[in-house]
């Protein structure tokens, strides 16, 4: 297929569905300590639903963070759910209508192996603060290059070595589509993301809440008639076979950390607070915002 989506793409049958009816009997509440040094505490399935960070209302699954406490000792309670199945190749489909935004979160749904980075990380929507579109990212060990040709107009490189190695970088692209992350994103009522990780790329799309293909909507998706992909991850200096596999599916919320805290300083949340740490710990009521509501979450194989 080249650098274009597989024309196999048809043939995709739906293995798993993940919605307000099965989600919290199929992932998992993760609570160690976060990876990303955020200002945050992930607490139990038991304690989420106890104090309303998770739940089902109106057939969507919520994922809340704690916007009542102020100071919290060891950091803002939130909820990191990681999907119980692992998955190979194929095709991930979302249907998201909220996302966490606001000054000092992180919001995350991404894709993962064990023995991190050795069997890849797949970054479908990130992003930190007031940032105004989705970052999509792949972390690999070292060995992995891409390159972005056949992305949609406005979808700029920011590295194309996915060695997670490289000060944590992974390959990454910035996109340009404001209602595609954050406020913009629930501003228009959400939409879905498609990921596609096939033997010779990964490739991400996005439709904005009334946009999505009749084809995702039949249970049917054709990414032959789905045109550009938002990002493309291809070229030979990648064996997607190898980089990638036995990837679980991860919804995280945290604060400050690696990438929100660092920048902090150079960005428009800077005049809130001296440090992000210190404004998440202050303002509580800043985080009514920041959460995830979900319809679906679909896989194919």
């Amino acid at each position: 297929m080249g650098a274009a989506p597989s024309s196999a793409a048809s043939g995709y049958t739906l293995s798993q569905t993940f919605d307000s009816t099965n989600f919290f009997n199929e992932f998992t509440f993760f609570t160690g300590s976060d990876p990303t040094d955020g200002y945050v505490d992930y607490v139990s399935q038991g304690a989420a639903q106890s104090s309303n960070l998770a739940h089902c209302t109106n057939d969507q699954v919520y994922l809340g963070v704690d916007s009542t406490t102020y100071n919290p000792a060891g950091g803002r309670q939130s909820v990191r759910l990681t999907s119980n199945l692992a998955f190979g190749e194929g095709l991930v489909i979302a249907d998201i209508e909220h996302m966490p935004t606001g000054c000092g979160v992180w919001p995350a749904f991404w894709m993962f192996g064990p023995n991190w980075p050795a069997s890849g990380e797949i970054d479908i929507i990130e992003g930190v603060n007031n940032q105004a579109s989705d970052s999509i990212t792949l972390h690999t060990s070292p060995g992995c290059v891409v390159s972005n040709a056949n992305s949609q107009s406005g979808t700029y490189t920011i590295t194309t070595d996915c060695n997670s190695d490289n000060a944590n970088e992974g390959c990454s692209t910035g996109t340009s589509n404001p209602n595609n992350f954050g406020a913009g994103f629930n501003s228009v009522g959400g939409g879905t993301y498609a990921m596609q990780w096939a033997s010779t790329g990964i490739y991400v799309w996005f439709w904005q809440r009334g946009q999505v293909p009749g084809d995702i909507t039949a249970n049917e998706p054709n990414t032959d008639g789905w045109g550009t992909p938002l990002v493309t991850f291809s070229g030979g200096g990648c064996n997607f076979n190898t980089f990638f596999s036995n990837m679980n599916l991860v919804f995280d919320t945290t604060f400050c950390g690696d990438w929100a805290g660092s920048v902090w300083g150079s960005g428009s949340c800077a005049s809130l607070a001296p440090t992000c740490n210190q404004y998440v710990a202050d303002n509580p009521g800043a985080f009514t915002d920041a959460y995830w509501l979900i319809n679906s979450v679909e896989v194919y194989t």
